[in-house]
């Protein structure tokens, strides 16, 4: 397993009963995770201190209880800055265990001895983004949602990269990508974090199980022929790591060569000293080393 355990400005300090208690910065969250299927007592005195709690609703969805929580704060990852504030469905606009691999494209950027243009579709806020262009490359920001847009451009000013080259583009990813073939761009990595289920800015469907491998071959048509790395992550149960590997494999092996990783990626828990899985990654890399 991959585990992100180099933050120190968030932890998950315990897990039960189908939540989690996070410490972000200075504030305890409390938020329902559903790989929590174990009940173990709630020692942590963080739990009865919490400054947020998302309650979900049996009929779907729920809502935010708050106790003394600012409405917006920071939190750093290395170099990094990221604006947080609680939103629909239990989010916080950062997933702290994609840190991992940040930490892991990073390094291939920085040695990579020659400029490199990274393609980050489904980007959020801007995560991957700002460890892309920290690390010096060129970056396109694809996303849905022009507020996550906005937001990551936010991110990128506190992070001292707002005049870092990244182009922000609010667009149906999908789209985007058939775009560039046609135009003939390519890039030297691609990175997505693609949701299980999601609409385009024009309504357009996207279900995980049945886009991701079209996807895949259809952005392995932009990749260059010097490509340097691609990344896909995944929530969704059925996307193991073994499946992304595959899919991987079956694209990008046979046309570029090089090699695959795949792994669970996750966040050690400080009570417990376990780790807490948050999710699968598939990585490919170029042989040249």
């Amino acid at each position: 397993m991959w585990i992100a355990d180099n933050w120190k400005d968030y932890e998950v300090l315990d897990t039960s009963a189908g939540e989690k208690l996070e410490r972000w910065g200075d504030y305890l969250l409390v938020r329902p995770d559903p790989q929590v299927i174990w009940n173990t007592p709630k020692n942590n005195p963080g739990w009865k201190k919490k400054n947020g709690h998302y309650h979900r609703s049996s009929k779907g969805g729920g809502e935010w209880e708050f106790f003394r929580l600012p409405d917006e704060w920071n939190i750093c990852y290395k170099e990094l800055t990221f604006h947080l504030k609680p939103f629909s469905f239990k989010h916080t606009g950062l997933f702290p265990e994609q840190a991992v691999n940040w930490d892991w494209f990073f390094e291939l950027i920085r040695n990579a001895g020659r400029p490199v243009k990274v393609l980050n579709l489904f980007a959020y806020t801007g995560g991957a983004t700002l460890a892309a262009a920290k690390a010096g490359a060129q970056v396109t920001h694809v996303d849905a949602s022009k507020g996550m847009v906005s937001w990551a451009k936010e991110n990128a000013v506190s992070s001292g990269l707002g005049n870092a080259p990244i182009r922000w583009l609010v667009d149906d990813c999908v789209k985007f990508v058939e775009r560039e073939i046609r135009r003939g761009n390519t890039y030297d990595a691609v990175i997505m974090d693609p949701p299980s289920y999601g609409r385009g800015p024009k309504g357009e469907i996207w279900k995980i199980e049945e886009n991701i491998f079209p996807f895949i071959e259809l952005t392995a048509q932009i990749l260059s022929k010097d490509a340097l790395f691609y990344l896909i992550n995944s929530y969704t149960t059925g996307l193991q790591p073994a499946v992304l590997s595959y899919m991987i494999h079956t694209v990008i092996v046979r046309n570029f060569g090089g090699f695959v990783t795949a792994d669970e990626i996750g966040l050690p828990v400080k009570d417990s000293g376990l780790i807490l899985p948050c999710g699968a990654s598939g990585r490919w890399q170029t042989a040249k080393r």
